[in-house]
């Protein structure tokens, strides 16, 4: 069983993940991406939030202009050794100017966060045992960083060379 965390706290998941064979149900939906470029019109049609899940593999200029149309982008660590989610977030919100919900799904470990956070994610599907204080030391616990990311923040080295 997994719990959505969201600005810091628990909150409820209005989006229902529908497979690719599945009716869509009333309400917002997380879809594939294969699912989501099959019933593309009938998707966008239905004017109701659509969010779309990409695999590791799956770059997010796979949406195309139709990623502005999106309130959510759910990605995909299929194992926790597997960091491409993190350069699609940061490519999502500097590149492609996404705005809505990125969200970290699968496999990822408590020391990743911070750097989820930093490229773009702002929402984690995160197992039970996962708590709210493990949530937010993990946002805080380190403060300087090494790697540039979305959020603009000096990085150690540019730190240094300012001194």
């Amino acid at each position: 069983m997994t719990r959505l965390i969201k600005s810091g706290a628990y909150a409820a998941d209005t989006f229902t993940p529908v497979a690719d064979d599945a009716a869509l149900p009333e309400g917002p939906v997380i879809v594939s991406l294969a699912r989501f470029q099959k019933d593309r019109e009938t998707l966008l049609e239905r004017n109701t939030p659509i969010g779309v899940r990409l695999r590791s593999d799956e770059n997010p200029q796979a949406l195309g202009d139709d990623v502005n149309r999106l309130s959510l982008v759910a990605l995909e660590f299929p194992k926790f050794r597997d960091g491409r989610a993190f350069s699609w977030a940061r490519l999502l919100r500097t590149r492609l100017g996404f705005t809505g919900e990125i969200r970290a799904v699968g496999d990822f470990l408590f020391d990743q966060v911070n750097y989820q956070h930093r490229t773009g994610f702002d929402a984690w599907e995160v197992p039970d045992h996962f708590t709210l204080e493990m949530f937010n030391r993990a946002l805080t616990e380190m403060t300087n960083v090494y790697q540039p990311s979305a959020d603009g923040k000096k990085t150690i080295r540019d730190l240094r060379a300012t001194r």
